[in-house]
């Protein structure tokens, strides 16, 4: 059955993925992008697509998903994507944040229920554990976690505010990754810097001793839970309720990584290692026991992923 979906952050890294996925099944998508942090060329292989609307808007605006669902009847999922995405943003604007990443959030949710939409779906974080030591990070650790930034604190105050109502679900990502992750943005993920270097032909720097560890994702991976999420799978997996960490499940250290996109690029072999920051977490690595439960487990290999990503990033320099 196919669905109308509206899709915010649509012009986003991760929201041009769902939604170029979601048109690829036959659904109808609204999307929404005030271009904060999204591009209009991420929407170029849809834009022009018969199942796609667009509007300009913010979330922060009260009756969005009200004029949104006149104009458009069978609106009936939301994908809610749009967010103050940059952590060190947050830090110097944490009134806007919390606005942003769960005020608006908390009436788009109450609004969509309202007005009886099927199925809500939330992007999450693992910045909602803070320096979780405890691994593999488990659900239930956020409730004592201490959040290390307003971006943190309002993703876990919207992610607890869809678990306590009963309604919708919130996916706690791990660290995303692939094609049209900008790596000059101040909060890109490693990997689309290290691209960056590598196709530069310059050292990989690395801080710290690279031997802290993430759970990359795929962006491939990432559209996939959100449509288990939503029911929308072609597998039949889902809908989901509730809070669920998404990632492999398996921690890759910097340095293997950095390696790797260095085989990858034209990047010198040697590393160029600088103090570690203060503040940065060592180890991170998803309990992903609660989503494999419900059919979901990673498809795409890193080295897979990695290969994928530099190659559209030496077809976009």
């Amino acid at each position: 059955m196919t669905k109308t979906c509206l899709v915010t952050g649509c012009a986003g890294f991760i929201g041009s993925h769902l939604t170029e996925a979601l048109l690829a099944d036959g659904h109808v998508v609204v999307g929404v992008d005030n271009f904060s942090s999204g591009y209009v060329h991420n929407m170029e292989g849809f834009k022009n697509h018969p199942g796609f609307r667009f509007y300009e808007r913010s979330i922060t605006e009260k009756e969005l998903l009200a004029e949104l669902k006149e104009k458009h009847q069978e609106l009936d999922v939301v994908f809610q994507l749009a967010a103050v995405v940059s952590v060190p943003y947050s830090v110097e604007h944490p009134e806007l944040t919390m606005q942003v990443n769960f005020e608006a959030n908390r009436d788009m949710l109450d609004a969509a229920r309202r007005m009886d939409f099927s199925h809500y779906v939330f992007a999450g974080s693992a910045a909602e554990y803070g320096n979780e030591e405890r691994l593999p990070v488990k659900e239930e650790y956020a409730e004592d976690a201490v959040q290390l930034s307003p971006y943190g604190v309002a993703k876990y105050k919207s992610s607890t505010y869809i678990e306590k109502s009963g309604y919708g679900c919130a996916l706690r990502f791990f660290n995303i990754f692939g094609p049209r992750q900008d790596p000059t943005s101040q909060y890109s993920g490693v990997i689309s810097r290290f691209v960056d270097f590598g196709l530069a032909g310059r050292k990989m720097v690395i801080f710290g001793d690279g031997e802290q560890s993430r759970d990359f994702l795929y962006v491939s991976d990432v559209v996939t839970s959100y449509l288990i999420a939503a029911g929308l799978d072609k597998m039949g997996r889902g809908p989901l309720t509730g809070i669920y960490n998404v990632g492999t499940g398996k921690g890759r250290s910097v340095r293997e990584l950095a390696a790797i996109v260095a085989g990858l690029t034209s990047a010198p072999g040697d590393i160029d290692f600088k103090p570690e920051r203060a503040g940065d977490i060592k180890h991170s690595r998803a309990d992903v026991t609660k989503i494999n439960a419900a059919g979901f487990t990673a498809q795409v290999a890193f080295d897979e992923g990695l290969a994928k990503t530099v190659e559209w990033a030496g077809k976009s320099r």
